[in-house]
């Protein structure tokens, strides 16, 4: 009765995707494209903007170019840089209240993942002034408009920057957990591949491998549709052909290029079909141990897709099929093996681990309630998983 349950609740939300009001952002991608930032920014009337990011980003100098850009047109921007990895709720009202000092009239998100979900919660609550985050958690809390979110990803991962998720950490709870909303999609994103040759090479392959869990969690999950089959696709391709040449060429234009293109698209793949097991995973080890997202995510990744066993195969021999790894006497059991197994490759290659030595047994309780309670009824992954599933799983990437 409880999976009949969860598949009802999956699907009366996939059909009500149907139903929302979508946009997708206003596109400026290439070399230099951060440079028509400004003007876009002045186009839309604005007079003061918040710049949320980080202090390695801020120290970087990456940001001259746009600050520059807004001083010439004589925008007023104030900086809040101090996100901090897996952002949490006094993050954002810290910046928040920023915002309010420096009669702000719009967001700019200038990094990775953390600054991108910062600035979303501070529109989420301005947006939604009466009702703090813990009110906002869970699907569409916000529905209301929020200031123009301007997005400048600085990684190659997380696909934030098409998405209608916000991800927070209560550092009192030590819980992780997601606004979902079309509200926080942003308006505008800059797909600048210069932000990103500087990348060190970990954080480059770890989230490269958040993107490729978005797009797989996408493609294999009963949610998928037409447009996201293809755009995790794209993604799964993109990512195989160009991922391990942007870890080891970290200069290589067209590798980053492509690397950013593939991050937005298993964005916009997962905002609509979703995520998974892994996510739910990743989301409470990030929580509990501060484990940096898209190596939870690139570490569990091939755990749960051979736990999910015959429930996936299908899926994963068909993303197999597209990265061209398969022969033709291939049976679909063996291609998904394949395809499990060409993702432990490029781990290994990329020197990610695939286990963690933080997890403390005590905390795992709570963490199998955690990610049961992220997972289930919402996300519509081939296989329900329930205690024991859980517990297995956080034993096997347990080093």
């Amino acid at each position: 009765m409880y999976k009949l349950y969860c598949r009802s609740f999956q699907q009366v939300m996939k059909l009500s995707m149907f139903f929302l009001p979508w946009r997708e952002p206003e596109l400026l991608v290439g070399e230099n494209s951060l440079s028509k930032l400004p003007n876009i920014i002045q186009r839309e009337g604005l007079k003061s903007i918040l710049i949320v990011t980080d202090k390695g980003i801020a120290e970087s100098g990456l940001m001259e170019g746009l600050l520059n850009g807004l001083r010439a047109l004589e925008v007023d921007f104030a900086v809040y840089d101090k996100t901090v990895p897996n952002p949490t709720i006094d993050n954002i009202e810290e910046a928040l209240e920023l915002y309010k000092a420096t009669k702000c009239d719009g967001v700019v998100a200038f990094g990775g993942g953390s600054p991108i979900d910062c600035a979303k919660g501070v529109g989420a609550r301005l947006a939604r002034p009466d009702k703090k985050l813990p009110q906002l958690r869970g699907v569409l809390k916000v529905m209301k408009k929020m200031p123009p979110l301007f997005v400048v990803p600085t990684t190659a991962g997380t696909g934030s920057e098409a998405t209608l998720a916000c991800v927070v950490s209560d550092s009192n709870t030590h819980e992780k957990y997601a606004l979902m909303d079309t509200a926080l999609i942003p308006h505008f994103t800059v797909l600048d591949p210069l932000l990103t040759v500087k990348l060190p090479k970990h954080i480059t392959s770890t989230t490269g491998m958040d993107a490729l869990t978005h797009a797989v969690e996408a493609y294999i999950g009963k949610s998928n549709t037409k447009h996201t089959a293809q755009w995790s696709i794209e993604a799964v391709k993109l990512i195989f052909d160009n991922l391990y040449e942007a870890y080891s060429n970290g200069e290589n234009i067209t590798a980053r290029t492509n690397m950013q293109r593939a991050a937005y698209l298993g964005g916009k793949a997962f905002t609509r079909a979703y995520v998974g097991n892994v996510h739910a995973i990743a989301h409470t080890l990030s929580g509990f141990y501060n484990v940096p997202h898209g190596l939870a995510n690139a570490i569990i990744l091939p755990h749960v897709l051979e736990y999910y066993g015959e429930s996936a195969q299908k899926p994963l021999a068909e993303l197999a099929d597209v990265i061209g790894i398969c022969v033709r006497t291939d049976s679909t059991e063996q291609k998904s093996t394949k395809f499990i197994q060409a993702i432990k490759d490029l781990n290994k290659k990329m020197a990610i681990p695939d286990k963690v030595d933080c997890i403390n047994d005590r905390d795992i309780p709570l963490m199998i309630e955690r990610a049961l309670r992220e997972a289930n009824p919402l996300y519509p992954v081939p296989k329900i998983f329930f205690k024991e599933d859980m517990r297995e799983l956080i034993k096997m990437i347990e080093g």
